[in-house]
């Protein structure tokens, strides 16, 4: 399980999503069905793509009631197609309709998160490249998000602005160039006692060439770069720190990018304006 996901913290982030989506109370489950009344659903799958978030949804039946019985029937990272039953539950119905919206806003953006990268990943097998995600992601919804990408191939990229230093262009024009943001960052390691990876942003060669002589990084981001620059300067890098593209990358020339020998693709897409899949909760 990797370092975020944490259930105690994702169920903290479910308990918060149904106070926005509950409220004072289901009202309309209230009003027409008995408090006793038991039934039982199938997740139906209803696109093509990977499932993503079988777990998560059986966490939400637990926030929002532990005797509903939850019977998975599709793993994580399966393949899925229209007419596929992804999972089974069955308990008080009143709980269920409650559960049902959250588990299905969750379902269907991890889905679709998973399906778009592993297509991607599938784009690129051929070559040592490896996708990663970023930091634009929904608000309060990271955890699930990254989770989607690890489950659909991809890698995950650092977690929020703790646990990696990322030196971008505007931390590097608000101190004065590559050389200042550089030689501060290693004054604050060493004062502050932190052992932390470094990574740092360039446009151009000229940029890449002062990094490798200053040195203390342990990878490039080459930044909206062209196919033939991010190839220079993979050969320049030699090898020594690892190398990352990001900015201006689709489906389109993905492939291009991953031949030139980079190490990462970061990929916004993954995570900000992906499409969900449809899926949908039956009563049966």
């Amino acid at each position: 399980m990797y370092d975020y996901l944490q259930k105690e913290r994702a169920c903290q982030l479910i308990q918060l999503a149904l106070v926005e989506d509950v409220g004072r109370g289901d009202f309309t489950s209230q009003a027409c069905i008995p408090v006793e009344r038991e039934n039982k659903v199938e997740l139906l799958v209803k696109d093509n793509g990977v499932l993503a978030g079988v777990e998560a949804a059986r966490w939400v039946f637990e926030v929002v009631d532990k005797s509903i019985s939850f019977i998975p029937n599709l793993g994580e990272g399966s393949k899925i197609k229209p007419g596929d039953i992804a999972f089974y539950a069955f308990g008080n119905s009143r709980s269920i309709l409650k559960a049902e919206r959250l588990l299905l806003n969750i379902l269907q953006r991890m889905s679709g998160i998973a399906t778009f990268t592993h297509s991607l990943v599938e784009k690129i097998a051929h070559t040592n490249a490896q996708i990663l995600d970023t930091r634009k992601t929904t608000p309060n919804f990271r955890l699930f998000e990254k989770w989607a990408v690890k489950i659909g191939g991809g890698q995950n990229h650092r977690y929020g602005l703790f646990d990696m230093i990322l030196l971008k262009d505007n931390h590097i024009n608000v101190v004065g160039g590559i050389a200042n943001a550089l030689h501060e960052t290693r004054r604050f390691l060493h004062e502050s006692g932190r052992e932390m990876e470094v990574e740092i942003e360039v446009k151009n060669l000229d940029e890449l060439r002062q990094v490798l002589h200053i040195g203390g990084v342990k990878r490039v981001m080459f930044d909206n770069m062209t196919t033939d620059m991010i190839r220079k300067g993979v050969k320049m890098v030699e090898g020594k720190i690892e190398t990352e593209v990001s900015g201006g990358v689709t489906e389109e020339n993905i492939v291009a990018l991953a031949e030139t020998g980079v190490d990462f693709i970061s990929v916004g897409k993954l995570t900000h304006s992906v499409k969900s899949l449809d899926l949908s909760l039956k009563a049966i």
